[in-house]
């Protein structure tokens, strides 16, 4: 079975960036789609871009950071489409700040979307795609799900966490029906960066610089991004890197796990993060 030209495909964080791409891909390859956000103008945005579709296509708003709102929406895709057989949790949100200027709200906000998200869409999809011959379950990390810069306390802890949760799961399910893809993208120009959230502490101006210097690193386009990760489902690639970015992150963390940062704030240059002789600054992703 293709994941991409057949089936049903349950896409997350389908208002924009990678998740619009996704679901476009996916439409134009002939697959159904139940496509989810909680923006439900931009979810309708990404609905009317595949109005040429022969399949069915179903629009879902959605809190993925509330256990409750994901149970009753695989119940609804189970009912409007029959069954599942590709899960993409792809809803995601950034936080601008250093770890003493975010609060533990904002720190819990972005947990209850970015982890919490991927751990509920798992569980409640799992027992549908389990009833397939063939299923995938695709769980969007970062980069900074295998590094950590400075100012990014709360989402790398996300991003690493949705790694460990889904190289564990796909541990659990090896052998059976049900494969598992963690993705690591580097910068994709998503409107992430933009759509971050202030810290409590934070100033404007560095939400500002935060923004520009993502614009500088995203290279990516989202439908790119897209295409890697459908052709990485396809042969049940267990990580998916996206960029060369990532796969240079990828190799400066394995050969320096322990002070890749310093080669990383040289070149970065963050002014919010010191060091004896500069300033650096990190990417936003």
């Amino acid at each position: 079975m293709s994941f991409v030209s057949s089936g049903v495909a349950v896409v997350t964080g389908a208002s924009s960036g990678i998740g619009r791409a996704l679901a476009q891909r996916l439409a134009a390859a002939g697959s159904a789609l139940a496509l989810a956000d909680l923006d439900e103008a931009g979810l309708q945005q990404t609905a009317q871009s595949l109005a040429k579709s022969s399949a069915l296509i179903t629009t879902h708003v959605v809190d993925v950071a509330k256990e409750e709102s994901v149970k009753s929406f695989a119940a609804v895709v189970n009912s409007r489409h029959g069954g599942v057989t590709l899960l993409i949790n792809n809803a995601g949100v950034a936080l601008h700040g250093n770890f003493e200027e975010i609060s533990l709200d904002d720190f819990r906000w972005l947990m209850d979307i970015n982890f919490w998200g991927a751990v509920y869409g798992a569980k409640y999809f799992l027992p549908l795609l389990k009833r397939e011959s063939r299923a995938h379950i695709v769980n969007l990390s970062s980069v900074f799900g295998l590094i950590a810069p400075a100012g990014q306390t709360a989402y790398s802890a996300s991003k690493f966490a949705v790694r460990g949760f889904t190289e564990s799961l796909r541990h659990e399910l090896e052998g059976s029906n049900v494969g598992v893809s963690c993705v690591h993208p580097g910068g994709i120009r998503t409107p992430i960066a933009q759509r971050a959230r202030l810290g409590g502490s934070t100033s404007a101006s560095r939400r500002e610089e935060s923004i520009s210097r993502f614009e500088k690193l995203a290279r990516t386009p989202p439908e790119t991004a897209a295409a890697v990760i459908l052709r990485g489902v396809e042969r049940r690639e267990p990580r998916i890197l996206i960029g060369i970015d990532a796969y240079q992150i990828d190799v400066l963390q394995r050969l320096r796990p322990a002070t890749y940062w310093k080669s990383l704030a040289r070149k970065l240059k963050d002014p919010g993060v010191k060091s004896k002789s500069s300033s650096v600054k990190q990417p936003t992703s």
